[in-house]
């Protein structure tokens, strides 16, 4: 079973896309709004119904039925509203999630789980200390997020399928995000054969930007959130084994043991099963640098 905590826009999509992927047979939404996860629940069966999936959807108010579950998707807190930063939710978000995240260990020792409330590093990190859960157990969403909207930009400059891209993003899933040119490419041909260094540039200061702009739009991001989700379920549902960019504990790794941040990971039936350490230059460094910084001073900055 999965559950997710949390049924408001994001949430209840990231049951859908999880149902429509049939990554498990029964997801909870879990809302302490009375209401609302069962609406959600139903309104979204009758969808899969439609659609010949057997995942069944039950909405809930409480904690306990929680129990037995796989896997825990925290994605209760509030949302930025625009011209917010993640940053502006720390303290409010961090007792949400601290509360959560007690109620996981109390009931769903045995979980998987995936935070997705922002700042979603900080948020990871709070999480894996109150769970007390091993750190192959918690992860978070936001780089592979980041990396959606990197592929699209450049799939949008070079004028390509989408399906033909392969790139990654990792660092802090913030303002000091690092998306990996270098570490890019269109069929195996590098990034950098095809584009100026200018426009590359100018991809990942899109990339950077792109959650405000569309926040100022339409309030929040939901789609491509929930699709990140349902991506990192797959891989744990179906032990896949995939590398992807998740917020992760890299102990030890990149020099980095006190704080959760974005890197490069295997995603199985496990959890986490291994981070990779990739070769950063000075320019990546000091910008991965500067994401360590910024969470490793929120986090010193909340109680957890």
């Amino acid at each position: 079973m999965i559950t997710i905590v949390g049924s408001g826009k994001v949430g209840s999509s990231i049951a859908l896309q999880a149902g429509m992927r049939e990554v498990d047979d029964s997801i909870l939404l879990l809302d302490i709004i009375k209401g609302l996860p069962q609406g959600e629940a139903m309104d979204i069966n009758h969808t899969l119904a439609e659609q010949g999936k057997d995942t069944i959807l039950r909405g809930s108010n409480e904690y306990a039925d929680m129990q037995g579950s796989d896997i825990v998707v925290i994605v209760a807190g509030v949302g930025r509203k625009p011209g917010m930063t993640r940053m502006d939710l720390l303290n409010t978000n961090a007792g949400i999630v601290r509360d959560v995240a007690r109620k996981v260990a109390e009931y769903a020792r045995d979980s998987i789980v995936i935070t997705v409330t922002n700042p979603l590093d900080p948020m990871t990190y709070i999480t894996w200390k109150v769970t007390n859960f091993k750190p192959s157990r918690v992860m978070g969403m936001g780089n592979l997020l980041d990396l959606s909207r990197f592929k699209s930009f450049i799939a949008d400059e070079l004028k390509v399928s989408r399906h033909s891209i392969q790139a990654l993003v990792i660092g802090e899933h913030g303002e000091n995000m690092l998306p990996l040119v270098r570490y890019s490419s269109i069929a195996g041909i590098p990034l950098m054969h095809l584009i100026s260094a200018e426009k590359a540039k100018e991809i990942v200061e899109k990339t950077r930007k792109v959650a405000a702009e569309v926040i100022a739009l339409k309030g929040a991001t939901i789609y491509a959130p929930a699709n990140a989700v349902a991506e990192m379920l797959d891989a744990i549902a179906r032990d896949r084994r995939a590398i992807m960019p998740v917020c992760a504990y890299p102990d030890g790794k990149y020099g980095i043991k006190d704080i959760c941040i974005g890197v490069p990971a295997m995603i199985g039936g496990e959890g986490i099963e291994e981070i990779v350490e990739i070769e950063l230059n000075d320019e990546e460094r000091a910008i991965f640098d500067n994401g360590v910084k910024a969470v490793r001073e929120a986090v010193r900055s909340v109680e957890i």
